[in-house]
């Protein structure tokens, strides 16, 4: 027989492959695919060689070139052992793999491969007979090969897989990770809002019931973490999934607010906060229909308020606008930039209204009224103290003063001063109350830290005398503090007495101050202008 005799060849160029069994050994040419789709699987190529008894072959050298598909021929054994050429060959399904070996030999187990719908699992199910062997993992893996899954393959699942016999997972693919929406944080709580605050020993304060959320200018009212793309993920055969993107979500930018980068809303101004749920804003005015009350408790806020009904004793309004007042207030504190009471103050002896610049009322009864500008009473004014920076002035309908304390820096005007009963009333010009008291504030401070400053500079001295390095150091870490305390009290006596002489020199040069009374004073009445007192004896005109 020559060297060279062909004693069999199986398949050809249309199957794609062709086996050669010579005497020189066994050759296999793998012709490349022009078409579409897989002519055959490595496990038809095993089962071959199984068939015509071929033991000893290069597993790899099979793998690499069934993938060259070169048309040239490989050897890949020295010898074969079938005894009967078999006629034709069997087909296989794809998906099921395992050795059919001659009956004298012990068969392997045969398996199946499933892959699930969304190629992110391979399922490898091994039919479990009697007197056959498990398939081994270098057939797992030619098998997965040939189903082209070359991604997230377990090596060590398999291993474990072919020892038991049993369904195991031989691959797994990389799911996507879908991205995170964007989330709006706020950095204010509505929760507290119209609960009553707790005062002391946790008693319930039912007057200071938290009525609105306040917000400075600048201040960070929201911050958004943007949305992410997402993480694109990997089927078993290598092809790449693409991630969900997160949601984006708009800022809820809504009135008199600003977005100071593409993430962060502040406050352009000082207000309350008013939040819809889509959009957040600053409003710079509190409207209250009723009453401040219990329902309420009490008002202090950053802008202008506006209340539609009374102010009830003992409750307080301040604001840092505007106050307007629809009804009356009663024995309450009212304070604001202007002050505006339609119905008129009802002081009951301890009602106080202030105002940086003007206060307006219909009346004021047993009240105290202080402004740093005017104060302008409609009707009457009757035992109240009231106090202006420039003018006091009592000229509406009736334009009665009656009793209290009248004090205005420039001008009081009124109709009528005073009445037939003689009661006392005091009035007061040429000085702005509001300087005089800031004097006084100021000379009473003065007095107090430099009485201080004298007491620590004596202590020091004597002090100064002792070896500090022998004393405990508790004892010597009072000597420093008392030395460093020395510093700012020197500071706030010298801020102190410039702020006196500059007081000084505006008190001294205030205009000569007048009372105007278009109708009658009556006895009882005592006005004094800077210096000059007059007691009014009689009725004038």
């Amino acid at each position: 027989m020559d060297d060279n005799e062909k004693m069999a060849e199986v398949g050809g160029r249309e199957s794609g492959y062709l086996f050669e069994f010579r005497s020189d050994g066994v050759f296999l040419t793998v012709y490349p695919n022009e078409g579409e789709g897989i002519l055959f699987e490595l496990s038809d190529m095993r089962q071959i060689l199984r068939e015509y008894g071929v033991i000893d072959y290069d597993m790899d050298l099979l793998a690499r070139v069934v993938r060259k598909a070169d048309g040239m021929p490989y050897r890949l054994a020295e010898h074969f052992e079938a005894s009967v050429v078999p006629t034709s060959m069997p087909e296989l399904e794809t998906e099921v793999f395992g050795d059919e070996s001659s009956a004298n030999e012990i068969q392997d187990m045969k398996f199946t491969i499933d892959v699930s719908k969304d190629r992110m699992k391979v399922t490898v199910r091994i039919e479990r007979q009697p007197k056959m062997r498990p398939p081994t993992s270098a057939a797992i893996l030619e098998a997965l090969a040939s189903r082209r899954i070359v991604y997230g393959i377990e090596h060590e699942a398999i291993e474990k897989g072919v020892g038991r016999g049993t369904e195991f997972i031989a691959a797994r693919g990389t799911p996507p990770e879908a991205g995170k929406d964007a989330k709006i944080i706020r950095h204010f709580s509505m929760a507290d809002k119209n609960k009553p605050a707790m005062g002391a020993y946790g008693r319930v304060d039912f007057k200071n019931m938290n009525l609105f959320v306040l917000a400075k200018k600048g201040q960070v009212l929201v911050t958004r973490e943007p949305h992410t793309l997402g993480t694109p993920g990997k089927t078993v055969f290598g092809d790449e999934v693409k991630a969900k993107p997160g949601k984006p979500k708009p800022m809820p930018t809504g009135k008199n607010v600003e977005l100071k980068d593409d993430n962060t809303l502040v406050a352009a101004i000082d207000g309350q906060i008013i939040d819809s749920g889509t959009k957040v804003s600053i409003d710079p005015q509190l409207v209250i229909k009723g009453d401040i009350g219990a329902k309420t408790g009490n008002i202090d806020f950053d802008g202008a308020v506006e209340i539609g009904g009374d102010v009830q004793p003992g409750f307080r309004v301040k604001a840092t606008g505007d106050v307007r007042i629809k009804g009356v207030v009663n024995g309450a504190m009212v304070k604001g930039y202007n002050v505006n009471i339609d119905g008129g103050v009802q002081g009951m002896n301890r009602g106080v209204i202030m105002a940086e610049e003007t206060v307006r009322a219909l009346f004021v009864e047993n009240g105290k009224v202080e402004a740093g500008g005017d104060i302008l009473i409609e009707d009457v004014a009757l035992h109240s103290d009231l106090r202006a920076g420039r003018l006091l002035a009592i000229e509406g309908k009736r334009g009665l003063v009656t009793g209290g304390y009248l004090a205005a820096g420039e001008e009081v005007r009124a109709k009528t001063i005073g009445n037939q009963a003689l009661v006392a009333t005091r009035i007061v010009v040429g000085v702005n109350p509001m300087l005089q008291r800031q004097y006084q504030q100021a000379c009473k401070e003065y007095a107090e830290a430099k009485k201080k400053l004298a007491q620590l500079t004596k202590a020091l001295n004597t002090l100064g005398k002792i070896d500090i390095s022998r004393l405990p150091p508790h004892r010597a870490a009072q000597i420093t503090e008392m030395t460093r305390s020395q510093f700012p009290l020197a500071g706030k006596v010298e801020r102190d007495e410039k702020l006196i002489r500059e007081l000084e020199e505006q008190i001294a040069h205030m205009q000569v101050g007048k009372v105007r009374v278009s109708d009658k004073i009556y006895p009882g009445a005592r006005i004094i202008i800077n210096s000059v007192i007059k007691n009014v004896q009689e009725e004038l005109q």
